[in-house]
This record gives C-alpha cells, structure tokens and sequence, in this order.
C-alpha cells in the first residue's frame, strides 16, 4: 500500500518496515563497535554507501558508477578488515541463552572434582586456569596443548598444576566429564587493569577466552590464592573456597534449568 511520493520513489508501509530494521541493525553494530578502531571502518563504510544512493537519486551515472565498485569490493573488505567484530558477534549470539537450551552440556559430575582441585590449588597457592566448555567446543585452542582425552578427576588437576609438571604452564580444557587438553595457548584480552588491579596473563587469558567462546573459566592466582570465574567477558574475582561449587553448580546447570522452565512456562501460558 502506497502512503506517499518522494520525487521519483513511492514509499510503502513494507519500505518504512524495512529501513526501521536496518537503522535498528546499524545502530546496534555501531554501538557494539563503538571505541575500536572497527568503528571508524564502519562509519566510512555508511558515508560511502550513502553518497552512492544520493548518487543514483540524483542520477549522476560515474559518481554512482565508481561508488558501486567501491561497495561492492568492501564486501571483501568488510569480511578481512571485520574478522575479529565478526567472530566475537557470533561468539555473542551462540551465547544467547535459548541457543544454549540446545546445546548439550553434561558437567554435573566434574564440578565436585573441578571444585575440590581447585579449593587445594588456592590453598597451596599453585597457579590454574581450567576451562570448561559450556557451548560449541574449543577444538582450535586443544590442539595448541597437549591432548589428554582423559576423565576429569581432582588427582590429574593436582598433578598437572603441580609447578614442577611440564604440563602447569598454560589452561586446562574441560569439554563434558573430559579433560580434552592441557598447556594450552588462550587468546588474551585487551583488558590489562581492573580498577588498581593488574591483571595477570592467567587472568587474560580467562577473559579472552570468555569474550570469544561459551565457557566459564577458572583461575587461581598464584601470587595471592585468589581464586576468580570469567564468564561472557566478565571477571569476577575473591570467590571463597566455599562458594566454589555454587558458583560452577549456578553458572552451569541451574542457569540452563531456568532457561528450559522459561521455555516450558512460555509453552505452557504462565505469566
């Protein structure tokens, strides 16, 4: 249905609809990236895409014609100079919690081990960093370790922690009741402070691993016995040695038990 003319262009209900949802996806990517340099890219892709629509409104052929070109090699452009928004975007959605209602995790088990090593390392000050995949595997980052395939148990952590083990310098990955990997090589986050507080490679690398995949992360500092969860970016740090296991038990089985009750409710019509 027609509702008005701008010169040439008959705007429809379907047309206002359609750039309601790209200023909404614009705006969202533009906020998503603001403060990197991937935003500055973005906002001179957005001036170049708009002098090429005036261009064609106006019909001015070779300004429209050399402006197409331009768009239409910045779609390869885009893939390259955007590798890393791009891969941290998906990495946002796949944490999106109705994709992890699908996602089959079966941790229920280690917790007690994970917990129990983790409690002993703290009190020994032994450094750590264990990884527990809570989304889509992490197969990359295993293959950089030494690949161990073996069942979680609270003994290995021990001996693999252990300063003297070859295997104590890098994270521990845990996929299900398996220890998939050790001395394993994370991405480090861009984030070197929290407050006064300069974080360690430990502790970045949690962060890093956390900003790019689905998983919670966990460190003891070496320096202190602090013990600290990474999750979605965020470090949370000072866990008491109590608390171990309800935050592991919280972060991954009661969260994704309150998405399926969500769910069922929603299905089912409660409020």
């Amino acid at each position: 249905m027609e509702l008005f003319r701008l010169g040439f262009l008959t705007v429809t209900l379907i047309d206002l609809f359609d750039i309601a949802i790209v200023s909404f996806l614009f705006y969202h990517l533009y906020i998503f990236m603001r403060g990197t340099i991937a935003a500055q890219i973005f906002v001179g892709l957005v001036v170049i895409m708009a002098f090429s629509l005036l261009a064609q409104a106006v019909n001015l052929k070779a300004m429209g014609w050399m402006l197409r070109m331009l768009t239409d090699m910045w779609v390869v452009a885009f893939i390259i100079l955007f590798q890393p928004e791009i891969r941290r975007l998906l990495s946002i959605v796949a944490r999106n919690r109705v994709v992890r209602m699908f996602v089959r995790i079966d941790v229920g088990e280690s917790i007690e081990e994970i917990a129990s090593a983790v409690v002993d390392l703290a009190k020994k000050k032994q450094g750590a960093l264990i990884i527990i995949v809570r989304g889509t595997g992490l197969k990359t980052y295993s293959e950089s370790g030494i690949v161990l395939m073996a069942n979680v148990n609270r003994a290995l952590l021990l001996s693999i922690f252990n300063p003297k083990s070859p295997l104590h310098d890098g994270a521990v990955i845990v996929n299900d009741r398996i220890i998939e990997a050790a001395r394993c090589t994370l991405p480090l986050s861009a984030v070197t402070r929290i407050g006064d507080i300069v974080l360690g490679t430990r502790h970045r690398a949690a962060l890093g691993v956390s900003e790019q995949a689905d998983t919670i992360a966990v460190v003891v500092s070496e320096e202190t016995g602090t013990i600290s969860i990474a999750e979605d970016g965020i470090l949370t740090r000072g866990i008491r040695p109590q608390e171990v296991r309800k935050e592991l038990r919280d972060r991954l089985i009661v969260s994704m038990e309150r998405s399926w009750k969500n769910v069922k409710d929603a299905i089912k019509g409660r409020p």
